[in-house]
C-alpha cells in the first residue's frame, strides 16, 4: 500500500538556482498532509561535496557526513551576549552549518558565502596509534541554550562540550563511563529544556561493533545527563547523574522530543528499522515505549538515523532512500529522495524553514513551509 502511493504521489524536480548547483528529487508523498509542509516544486540544492570554496574538487568529496548543526554568527555565538529576538532572527543569515565528517575524524564548517573549511581535526579518536575502524570522528552535535557546541564523541566513546564556538576553545566532558565502564560510542543528542541532555549510545564507533574486545558494556543505551548544562566548565562528568534509560534496542540512534517535551523520540538502525516514541515522566525518565512506525521491509539504502522536529510536532528523520516525514502520530506522510544515503538532518535560515541534509558525500538543503525547532 505504501509503494502504490508512494508511486502515485512522486514529483520529479531539477531547477538552476544561481550560485549552487540542483539535483534531480522526487517526493514520495503518502498522505495529503504533506503538501502543508513540502512545495509542489521543491529545490534541493547540493552545499557541499568536499572542500573549497564551491563543491568541485569532486575527487575528494566526502565520505559519511553527519550531525549538522546550524550556528548563529561567531559574533553571536559567545556565551553571554545578549540580542532581542528580532535581532537574533535579523543575523541568523550570516551564520554557518557545522558538520561531522566522521572518517576523517573531523569537524568541518560550511559558510553560505565561503564554501568549507575544517573547523576541527581530529574531533573524535585522539590516540597515538592508527584507529583501526572506519569512523574515529565524532558524530552528532547540538547546542545548549548558551549556544555552547555539544557533541557525541562516538570513537571517543564520550559526550563533551566547546565552551565556546571555537575550536580552541576549553572541552568540558559531560559523560564517559555508565556504572564504570567506558560508553560504547554515543551518537546522537538533544537537550531538554531544563538544561538535561539525552543521547543514544549504539557501537557504530567501535571497531568490530559489538566483536570489539574493549566494548565494556554488554548493552546499546539511551541516557540521560541530569543538570548537564549546569556542569562547571572544565569540571569532570559527575558520574552520579547519568541515568540509563533504554536498553532494549541493539542500535538506538535518533533522537529528539516533541514541542512540548511531553514524548522522546528514539529510531533504532538495525536489524529492524524502527521509530519509537516515549513519555517523557516528570523526573526525566521515560516510559511507556511505543513503536511508531517499522521500515524494515523498505529494501532502499538507508536506515532510521538522526531526526529533527518541526514546530508542529512533526519528525524528520533520514531512513530507507532518504528524509522520512512522519506525523507526530506517526502517520508517514512522505518522503524527500535524496541521491545519497542520509545520516541526520537540522534546521536553519532565518526563519528555520531550510532542512539541511548530511548525506554520505554532500551536504544538501531544501526550503520548506514550515519552521523547524532550532536547537536550545
Amino acid at each position: 500500500m505504501i509503494l502504490a502511493a508512494m508511486a502515485a504521489g512522486v514529483a520529479f524536480v531539477s531547477f538552476l538556482a544561481a550560485g549552487l548547483p540542483t539535483v534531480a528529487m522526487k517526493v514520495e508523498r503518502t498522505d495529503p498532509g504533506l503538501d502543508l509542509i513540502v512545495p509542489a516544486q521543491p529545490i534541493l540544492e547540493r552545499i557541499a561535496t568536499g572542500p573549497g570554496r564551491r563543491p568541485a574538487e569532486l575527487q575528494r568529496r566526502f565520505r559519511w557526513t553527519e550531525g549538522p548543526v546550524w550556528i548563529l554568527g561567531s559574533f553571536l555565538s559567545r556565551v553571554g551576549a545578549v540580542f532581542t529576538s528580532r535581532r537574533r532572527s535579523a543575523l541568523r543569515e550570516t551564520g554557518y552549518l557545522l558538520f561531522a565528517e566522521t572518517p576523517s575524524n573531523s569537524i568541518q564548517k560550511w559558510a553560505p558565502d565561503k564554501g568549507v573549511s575544517v573547523f576541527m581535526q581530529p574531533s573524535g579518536y585522539k590516540g597515538t596509534d592508527h584507529f583501526p575502524g572506519p569512523e574515529p570522528g565524532s558524530n552528532g552535535m547540538t547546542l545548549d541554550s548558551l549556544g555552547r557546541l555539544t557533541v557525541a564523541g562516538h570513537a571517543q566513546r564520550d559526550v563533551w562540550r566547546l565552551e565556546h564556538i571555537n575550536p580552541q576553545a576549553q572541552v568540558t566532558v559531560l559523560a564517559d563511563t555508565y556504572d564504570g565502564k567506558r560508553l560504547n560510542s554515543p551518537n546522537d543528542l538533544t537537550y531538554k529544556s531544563d538544561g538535561s541532555l539525552y543521547f543514544t549510545d549504539p557501537p557504530y564507533g567501535l571497531p568490530d561493533l559489538e566483536k570489539n574486545p574493549d566494548k565494556d558494556l554488554p548493552f546499546a543505551g539511551v541516557y540521560r545527563v541530569r543538570d548537564a548544562e549546569a556542569q562547571m566548565p572544565g569540571a569532570p562528568p559527575d558520574h552520579a547523574k547519568l541515568q540509563l534509560l533504554v536498553k532494549d534496542l541493539p542500535r538506538p540512534n535518533g533522537i529528539a522530543f516533541s514541542p512540548d517535551e511531553k514524548y522522546l523520540y528514539v529510531d533504532n538502525s538495525e536489524p529492524r528499522k524502527i521509530w519509537m516514541r516515549y513519555t517523557v515522566q516528570a523526573d526525566g525518565t521515560l516510559a511507556d515505549g511505543k513503536l511508531l512506525f517499522d521500515a524494515t521491509s523498505d529494501p532502499r539504502p538507508g536506515d532510521p538515523d538522526g531526526m529533527k522536529i518541526d514546530e508542529k510536532g512533526n519528525i524528520y528523520s533520514a531512513g530507507p532512500g532518504g528524509v522520512w516525514i512522519f506525523s507526530p502520530e506517526g502517520k508517514h506522510l512522505g518522503t524527500l529522495d535524496i541521491p545519497e544515503r542520509v545520516g541526520n538532518v537540522a534546521w536553519g535560515g532565518a526563519d528555520h524553514k531550510t532542512l539541511y541534509v548530511a548525506a554520505s558525500s554532500s551536504i544538501y538543503r531544501i526550503k520548506l513551509t514550515v519552521a523547524g525547532i532550532p536547537p536550545h
